[in-house]
């Protein structure tokens, strides 16, 4: 059977894609997504038995997976992930940017370690990412990656101070890249989830918070983990991206549109 056209714009067939973060909630639904499009995909987090049950969840769908560790606050590690990636695989044509954590505390109240830590994990570690895999994917000729960022790098949150700068740092860091490397043909962008059942947001958010942001969702809901997986393919696929970079999109059930 010939490949429909949109399996063309969108497909994912062939390509080779590693997901930093894959082995939490969101970054393992955009894994399995990747997979069902027809990606090779690398799930690569810290633990491996959540790594390897992604993998199980990946095949069960049909889909190519593999788990290779990595601790994103080592520079070091990203680095032995792509040599890891590259013996497996001898290529990489996508990356995710997925890992990340927060830390909900009054502003007068954050201590030094704890902004560190979230800016180490948020912020240093997509740029390593970038830098190590951008290199790579220019030297082979062209790829793409996405950052994960947030709702709260646009609209500010009480009380996540760190963790909304560090993606606010994020968009400002992809866009630069993007504009760095696409005369090398490698695409840079990022994705802004809206409220997700996400293992930091379930820590944070108590009743009255939740109330507070259901409030300004015009939706009046979470949203769901796969409901990511389409704009992530989007800027991702080959075909359908190719001319897409630079660009933050926003999968928020219509937050960043509310202002009162």
């Amino acid at each position: 059977m010939s490949e429909s056209y949109l399996d063309r714009l969108f497909g994912l067939k062939g390509q080779v894609a590693v997901v930093i973060g894959g082995t939490g909630v969101l970054g393992g639904a955009l894994a399995i997504g990747l997979a069902k499009a027809g990606a090779s995909v690398v799930v690569s987090g810290r633990d491996p038995e959540k790594g390897a049950a992604r993998v199980r969840e990946i095949e069960a769908e049909g889909g190519k997976g593999a788990f290779s560790p990595v601790d994103v606050t080592r520079r070091e590690s990203i680095a032995g992930l792509l040599e890891h990636v590259l013996k497996t695989h001898g290529r990489v044509d996508l990356l995710i940017n997925g890992a990340g954590v927060n830390n909900a505390t009054p502003y007068f109240e954050i201590k030094d370690e704890d902004w560190d830590r979230v800016f180490d994990s948020n912020l240093k570690a997509v740029h390593w990412g970038c830098q190590i895999f951008g290199s790579h994917m220019a030297a082979k000729g062209g790829g793409a990656i996405l950052n994960i960022a947030s709702v709260t790098a646009h609209l500010p949150l009480s009380r996540v101070f760190a963790y909304s700068a560090s993606k606010a740092a994020v968009i400002n860091l992809t866009q630069n890249v993007a504009r760095e490397l696409a005369p090398l043909k490698v695409r840079v962008n990022a994705l802004c989830p809206g409220f997700f059942p996400a293992e930091q947001n379930r820590k944070i958010l108590d009743a009255t918070r939740t109330e507070n942001i259901m409030r300004q969702t015009p939706m009046a809901r979470f949203g769901e983990a796969d409901e990511l997986i389409g704009a992530t393919i989007l800027m991702l696929a080959p075909v359908a991206g190719s001319f897409i970079t630079g660009a933050a999109y926003y999968v928020d059930g219509g937050f960043t549109a509310m202002r009162f």
